[in-house]
């Protein structure tokens, strides 16, 4: 019958149509459907941010360890986190100048970095391949770091997890450290799935810290340079059409003009009122003497780490011909390369990007970073060039929380450059001297009232291309200024940062009292809290004022009697580099840290070879009964109001390179040989599409064939 046929027909159109869907959903990778993230294990466990976790370190060369920090080579260890031992792991002091600084403080309260897979690859913390812990150095607040990574997170930025950790030292109280998700490969697998791009940490300076990063930094070359700087003409650089450098700079915290005592070398200013470092003074405000010559905006303390497991080759490229760039902003100390500027096409002209790359880039993804950096220079299409909402939500933050050890600094660094496909983005790192405390020029007010649309210290705008193209278009500046909006209203306005500030206060507050080695007392970090709180919420005040037009938003059109007033606020108050430089102010009163009874004294010797699995120390057994000391604060936080478009999600599509994919292992192994592995792969909407598609076919089909043998029979 005809009607048999048409179900026939039917039928199998119906299957073949299944059956090709379901291979799509099946390989949907290989069709271009990536997944856009994966949902780790450690995210839930050690990065759970509502206690203060326990970290025990368990080695037997403890006091050689230490004394060897500053070579930032591997020593072998067991850590046993919130009673979860993993036995032979490695663990290196990081950082850059701060390692040879907590030495001249006479302490040893170093950060560090802890590598689970490197004796063995197979080894994991529930998928986390390297943790850094750090030692909060010239933070009183403890929370710099903490919050800058809280709020780009909220903004949807792809950004390190963090949470406090108390560490102890062979069962001995060592102190209450951050813990952050380092940035390599688990990183890059959680925020954007197994087949990620490419990885760089540009730096012109060397501040790696060892391994070929470092060594070659000078502090002393770098602070005497940077009496060149800032000598354009530009909106971020002009000084009244005076140099720069025919004034000396003001003492930091010494004999005369401090950084924020209010006071002015000369001119009428409003009290605590100067104008923001590095730009014209609002009218009507005489800027003070040497104002713009930041001469101590050295990153004395800074925590970046941009050693790499091998060591890379020394370069460091000078600009081109030892000039300033064209439009100013002396980079005396800097490199176009690290400005993000396309240079030519020859790869070894970026060697402070590639030779500090953190995955392994092939010529070919050279060139094609290369492409787009050329792209972006020429503001040429940016919406494939740039991911536009993430970096300008990246920027949203930076700007915010006001971090010049950065991009928008002097020195140009602590920042990693993601690219995937010739589309770039940033990665925020290293904001332990955020909130002003690197900035020694201004007083609190210039800060908390530092202009949005002239965020750049120590240079210009125009000569940084990563950030330039959001103010070089109007519809790009808008859309700026709209999600600052929305991160004000909604972070700020909604009352959740006090809120999270009181909790998080509360939870580390008995944990910082009874910390033996920190760099501050309790009554200063009580202090640095209500600083920082008071200090962020008028600065949310004054970047309101500066969307709807009360203040000017950038340096050329404030006006000091619009200002916000800081009243006492003290920046140093909150920690910063020039109020712990050359001496340490850690609390002498703690009781002292542990020691394993050995001499501390250098030691020549070479990297450890990788101990038997079985090595154990004598207080393994003991540490693995002991009470976890992060179980003692249960304090859940409310969650953030919902962005719902202020933020894209962080498991929305992102593209794959389908020229060069690279396929990472997964982390496997055992629970029992100290290896975690909890990662669940998250898919984007449009794998979910297929396979919905793929199911009502498949259903379809079945209907259509039970109607049809019905039919028939």
């Amino acid at each position: 019958m005809s009607t048999h046929k048409h179900f026939n027909r039917i039928c199998c159109v119906v299957l073949c149509l299944t059956l090709v869907l379901t291979v799509l959903f099946m390989n949907a990778e290989k069709f271009g459907i990536q997944k856009t993230s994966t949902v780790m294990g450690y995210e839930k466990k050690l990065f759970d941010t509502s206690k203060v976790h326990s970290i025990n370190i368990i080695m037997d060369d403890w006091d050689d360890f230490t004394a060897n920090c500053q070579s930032e080579e591997y020593y072998s260890c067991t850590v046993v986190i919130d009673n979860e031992a993993y036995k032979n792991v490695a663990i290196r002091g990081k950082g850059n100048t701060s390692l040879t600084q907590v030495a001249s403080y006479g302490n040893n309260r170093y950060s560090f970095k802890i590598e689970f897979d490197h004796y063995d690859s197979s080894k994991s913390y529930y998928g986390l391949d390297k943790l850094c812990l750090n030692n909060i150095i010239q933070d009183n607040t403890y929370m710099k770091d903490y919050l800058s990574y809280t709020m780009m997170n909220y903004m949807g930025v792809a950004s390190p997890l963090c949470s406090y950790a108390y560490i102890t030292v062979n069962g001995e109280d060592w102190g209450l450290y951050l813990a952050v998700e380092g940035i390599e490969e688990s990183f890059l697998q959680r925020n954007y799935g197994k087949n990620y791009g490419e990885l760089y940490k540009p730096d012109s300076q060397n501040m790696g810290g060892g391994r070929g990063n470092g060594e070659g930094f000078d502090m002393d070359k770098f602070i005497n340079n940077s009496d060149t700087e800032n000598t354009g003409t530009s909106a971020n650089t002009q000084n009244n059409g005076q140099s720069s450098t025919d004034s000396p700079p003001q003492p930091p915290n010494g004999n005369g003009q401090t950084a924020d005592s209010g006071e002015t070398a000369t001119g009428n200013f409003p009290n605590n009122m100067t104008p923001p470092s590095g730009g014209n003074p609002p009218d009507g405000m005489t800027p003070p003497s040497g104002f713009g010559n930041n001469t101590d905006e050295a990153s004395a303390g800074s925590e970046s780490d941009n050693s790499s497991d091998n060591s890379a080759q020394e370069k460091n490229n000078a600009p081109s011909g030892g000039k300033a760039p064209e439009n100013g902003g002396g980079m005396t100390n800097g490199s176009d390369v690290v400005l993000l500027k396309y240079i030519d096409d020859n790869i070894s002209s970026y060697s402070n990007i590639f030779d500090n790359a953190k995955t392994d880039a092939s010529d070919s993804d050279k060139n094609r970073l290369i492409s787009a950096l050329k792209k972006l220079s020429s503001n040429e299409d940016l919406d494939s060039t740039v991911d536009v909402e993430k970096v300008i939500k990246y920027f949203v933050v930076h700007n915010f929380v006001l971090n010049f050890d950065s991009y928008t600094g002097s020195m140009i660094h602590n920042y990693y450059l993601y690219e995937n496909d010739g589309q770039m983005q940033m990665i925020p790192w290293d904001y332990n001297l955020a909130f002003g405390g690197f900035q020694s020029m201004g007083g609190a007010a210039s800060l908390i009232n530092y202009p949005i649309d002239s965020p750049v210290s120590g240079g210009n705008v125009e000569d940084r291309p990563m950030i330039a193209w959001i103010f070089a278009s109007d519809e790009y500046t808008e859309l700026y200024h709209k999600y600052f909006s929305e991160f004000i209203s909604k972070y700020f306005d909604s009352g959740y940062f006090e809120e999270l500030i009181d909790s998080v206060k509360a939870m580390i507050s008995p944990y910082v009292e009874k910390d033996p080695t920190k760099f501050c007392t309790y009554d200063e970090f009580e202090k640095g809290i209500d600083t920082l709180k008071e200090f962020c919420l008028l600065r949310a005040e004054s970047v309101s004022c500066q969307l709807d037009g009360t203040i000017g938003s950038t340096s050329d059109t404030q006006k000091a009697d619009t200002l916000i007033d800081a009243g006492d606020i003290q920046i140093s108050d909150m920690g910063s580099m020039n109020n712990t430089m050359g001496s340490g102010n850690f609390d002498k009163n703690a009781q002292e840290p542990p020691t394993d009874g050995q001499d501390n004294t250098d030691s020549n010797s070479e990297k450890p070879s990788k101990p038997e699995s079985e090595t154990d120390t004598s207080s393994q057994d003991n540490t693995l009964s002991q009470k976890t000391d992060g179980q003692m604060q249960e304090n859940a936080m409310k969650k953030p109001p919902d962005r719902n478009e202020t933020t894209e999600s962080q498991d929305e599509a992102s593209k794959s390179n389908s020229d060069n994919p690279k396929q990472k292992p997964d982390s496997k192994g055992d629970p029992n040989n100290q290896t975690q592995n909890g990662s669940q792969s998250t898919v984007s909407k449009e794998s979910l599409i297929t396979a919905g598609a793929s199911a009502a076919a498949l259903t379809l089909g079945i209907v259509f064939a039970l109607v049809f043998k019905r039919r028939r029979n």
